[in-house]
């Protein structure tokens, strides 16, 4: 696989390296590294504007919007639009990873370092959630969906959880990453509140995959038919359910409201 490179442009066309080889990848959280060996490693964070195109056969003449373009025999990948794209040294990789907390899908990752912080805290579990210093990686998604399903209140502060329920969260977490990684996509809702067990119509989305609240705003929620409510949380819309996400305390982890089945009419429910 051959690697491409655009910093800027030179007379309207982008510049593009010479090929050379990749030698691997990895992921922190929201940011990958590709290794290019003694070339150094390319760094790359799409935040919210990133986009990758993706392609068979030979690629399309470059543009002026292409940060970075990777070839193989017959296939390429387009880069546009990412937060960061820059070439890193062995020790400006480790400095990206010093930064950033325990990520969930890592294997070398564990709870312990984001609950020293978390149990510290007097910032709601909601925002501890997204700040990419405590826990790498979790996103918006990912972020009300595991306190839906353990029901916890997203404005609880996190000094005010115990150890053993941030664990199940943690674990949670884990378990949901892996699974969004495996089938590329986000399905969140347990086997008895999928459209086929609720009799529902699957939910239309950009995101795609089943949920329980995330951008389900004023719509009944799965489990009790209340509306779903959304509020700015640090920079970003949170989304809970006001009758099934009560606990304020969390001193023991809680067993998600759904687990004992839906309690509204499946027909009567808005996906």
């Amino acid at each position: 696989m051959g690697l491409g490179w655009n910093f800027g442009l030179v007379s309207g066309t982008a510049i593009i390296t010479d090929t050379v080889p990749l030698a691997g990848a990895e992921a922190h959280g929201k940011h990958l590294f590709l290794d290019f060996a003694d070339h150094g490693w390319v760094h790359i964070h799409l935040g919210l504007f990133g986009k990758v195109a993706r392609g068979t056969g030979a690629p399309p003449p470059p543009t002026d919007t292409i940060r970075l373009r990777l070839t193989a025999d017959n296939a390429w990948s387009d880069l546009r639009g990412p937060t960061a794209c820059t070439l890193l040294t062995d020790e400006g990789k480790q400095a990206v990873h010093d930064r950033l907390g325990p990520d969930p899908l890592r294997a070398e990752d564990g709870p312990d370092a984001a609950w020293r912080r978390i149990s510290r805290s007097r910032t709601t579990v909601a925002a501890l959630l997204m700040d990419q210093k405590v826990v790498a990686g979790v996103g918006n998604v990912y972020r009300a969906e595991v306190l839906f399903r353990h029901g916890i209140d997203p404005y609880t502060p996190g000094n005010r959880l115990s150890r053993a329920t941030w664990e199940v969260l943690w674990d949670d977490l884990a378990a949901l990453m892996r699974e969004g990684v495996r089938h590329d996509r986000i399905d969140t809702v347990r086997p008895e509140h999928t459209p086929e067990a609720m009799g529902r119509p699957p939910r239309v989305d950009d995101h795609g995959g089943e949920v329980y609240v995330y951008r389900r705003d004023g719509r009944p929620c799965l489990v009790c038919g209340e509306r779903i409510r959304t509020a700015s949380l640090a920079a970003r819309n949170l989304f809970w359910c006001p009758r099934c996400q009560t606990d304020a305390t969390c001193r023991e982890p809680q067993k998600p409201c759904g687990s004992q089945g839906a309690t509204s009419e499946p027909n009567a429910v808005d996906a």
